[in-house]
């Protein structure tokens, strides 16, 4: 094992991206991704950003609990781990695109006119 602080967080940030390809294959075979945002040594802490098909999957919550409990227990230095997939009430931060309707208005007042024909 390396000493150096920069070898150290980048051996934890694999460390942590093998963990979720090993122990959640599905996430990737059911077409969702997980991404790491950001890792705290200091504080012990990993934000992952669950997207792709976890974004409204009905089991995303199982899935973000099996990844919390299990994180802390396989890698030492993880101590809390927040994760989500952008649909929950963050306000949007991560979360895909709120879906459009055609004739409604948007926020900034332009009319949605939806998509035009292309005739």
């Amino acid at each position: 094992m390396s000493t150096e602080t920069q070898d150290d967080g980048d051996d934890l940030e694999e460390r942590v991206s093998n963990f979720l390809r090993r122990n959640f294959p599905q996430i990737q075979m059911h077409g969702g991704s997980a991404a790491i945002q950001n890792i705290d040594r200091e504080t012990g802490s990993v934000h992952i950003q669950l997207g792709g098909a976890c974004s409204g999957c009905g089991i995303s919550p199982m899935t973000i609990q099996a990844i919390k409990s299990r994180m802390v227990k396989e890698i030492p230095e993880i101590e809390k781990v927040n994760a989500e997939t952008g649909m929950g009430g963050d306000g949007g931060h991560g979360g895909g695109m709120s879906p459009s309707f055609p004739g409604e208005t948007s926020d900034d007042g332009d009319d949605d006119e939806g998509p035009q024909a292309p005739f």
